[in-house]
């Protein structure tokens, strides 16, 4: 019988109670700009994996766009990079669901039994343990869609082409959601990571696949999608651009955040 991944960081960074927990997202999301009815539902959202209080405002930028999609997405694909743990590759855990105080979410097992075939992916419990960069993440999915299924890689040591070729195994139709997880510069000065994030911005929305982890700690997936976005033709567009001076922090050592909206193109 497969086990379930608790939470690591409720309590943390985010609230343990689930009627907490709720209110809070409830509330980010009405602050956030909701979706026109002329937008598409995104194929791929980039955002943030800080404690609430300072990223919360920024992820919801992206996961508002995701309103009324509970009907047509039925999985969700989420990469975030490894804080803890060293992996060589991507790893999905043994786990055969993850647990947060809104619930239990299942492991997509048909699509780690496809995408196992592939070397750079790996199977760790111990990468996922402690792992905030999913975890924070799924409340808001929760929130936003209801029952979905889950195929999460914490990634560690990849390259952008196998970053990609695990997206493109996993891409699938209007059913499948990715998200991608990073939080930008760190600890830099206000003015200076203000300047280091507007650039790195500007490198994803021309979908150059040459971030580093100084711009971005989720680089390596970031680049692995932008690789994607390129032969896919996707269209990514800048949702949110603040940092923790901005949201709950003071200005002298701040952590950038981003949310950043993919489209397919229309033929």
């Amino acid at each position: 019988m497969q086990h379930t991944r608790p939470p690591a960081v409720a309590g943390f960074f985010y609230p343990a109670s689930a009627a907490e927990l709720r209110r809070d997202i409830e509330a980010f999301l009405a602050m956030a700009k909701p979706a026109t009815n002329a937008e598409k539902v995104p194929k791929v959202l980039i955002a943030p994996h800080a404690g609430y209080v300072y990223s919360g405002p920024i992820a919801a930028s992206a996961y508002a766009r995701m309103a009324g999609a509970a009907d047509s997405i039925k999985r969700v694909v989420l990469l975030g990079p490894t804080h803890r743990v060293h992996v060589n590759g991507m790893a999905l855990p043994a786990a055969g669901q993850f647990q947060t105080p809104l619930g239990t979410i299942a492991i997509d097992q048909d699509a780690v039994a496809a995408v196992q075939q592939l070397p750079q992916v790996i199977i760790s419990d111990e990468a996922h343990a402690q792992e905030h960069s999913l975890e924070v993440h799924l409340p808001f999915l929760q929130q936003v869609l209801g029952n979905f299924k889950l195929v999460p890689f914490a990634v560690g040591s990849a390259s952008p082409l196998q970053v990609a070729e695990v997206l493109d195994l996993l891409w699938g139709g209007t059913e499948t959601l990715i998200v991608i997880s990073s939080d930008l510069s760190h600890y830099l000065p206000y003015p200076r990571a203000c300047a280091t994030d507007e650039f790195t911005t500007e490198t994803i929305l021309q979908l150059r696949p040459q971030l580093d982890h100084h711009q971005a700690c989720g680089a390596t997936p970031i680049n692995g999608l932008l690789l994607a976005a390129q032969s896919r033709g996707l269209e990514p567009r800048l949702l949110d651009l603040r940092n923790s001076g901005d949201t709950a922090g003071d200005k002298s050592r701040v952590v950038g955040y981003g949310s950043f909206a993919f489209n397919e193109r229309t033929s």
